[in-house]
């Protein structure tokens, strides 16, 4: 089956939550869709800097370190690889994105946040790293997570179930096609032809 679309994860979140919450009007979810540039917020660009911090080291005194600790006795040793790209195909759909590192059999996500709340990513669209990291050996999908008190982790394996995310793949299809005229991210659609690889060119 030739590839139409490539989505990722955070547009299918975003997407999710649309269908979900039904508080996202219809203009935010496309604006979101085509990437429309909005100011990085303080507590983005406190996650953003924490990742570095726990990865590489960097500016790592801003941050309480416990939680530093914490969080990297819960990465795999030795860590493999960061921010490694993986894509799976689902149907005509090319599933894309970068998650933050890999050990032997297991993937992990660094995730910030302000509250947390149990099961947090049952859902997630990142769930589905799992299943384009399987050739690669990864059995497992954690989520280690901190609100800058605590630290919690979330796990899910290959069993898990993801038929919600399989379905809102499909719903979201549907939507771009009855909004296509307003979609501007041409990336999301593959042309005729077009290689559907979505990996960043520089890399």
């Amino acid at each position: 089956m030739s590839i139409n679309y490539r989505f990722y994860p955070s547009l299918l979140n975003n997407f999710s939550r649309y269908l979900q919450a039904g508080t996202m009007p219809v203009q935010a979810l496309i604006d979101s869709i085509n990437r429309v540039p909005t100011p990085t917020t303080v507590a983005q660009e406190r996650g953003t800097s924490f990742e570095e911090a726990i990865v590489k080291g960097t500016d790592e005194a801003r941050f309480d370190p416990d939680i530093v600790n914490k969080v990297r006795k819960l990465l795999p040793r030795p860590i493999v690889d960061t921010q490694v790209y993986c894509q799976w195909e689902i149907e005509d759909v090319l599933f894309y994105g970068y998650v933050d590192l890999i050990g032997k059999f297991k993937a992990v996500d660094l995730k910030t946040t302000g509250s947390y709340q149990k099961d947090r990513y049952l859902f997630n669209h990142q769930n589905l790293y799992l299943h384009a990291l399987k050739r690669k050996g990864i059995k497992l999908m954690e989520y280690v997570i901190t609100d800058f008190t605590d630290v919690y982790v979330e796990s899910y394996t290959l069993t898990h179930p993801i038929d919600r995310q399989l379905e809102e793949i499909r719903q979201l299809k549907a939507f771009l096609e009855e909004h296509r005229p307003l979609i501007t991210d041409k990336k999301i659609f593959v042309a005729p032809g077009e290689e559907p690889d979505a990996r960043r060119k520089s890399r």
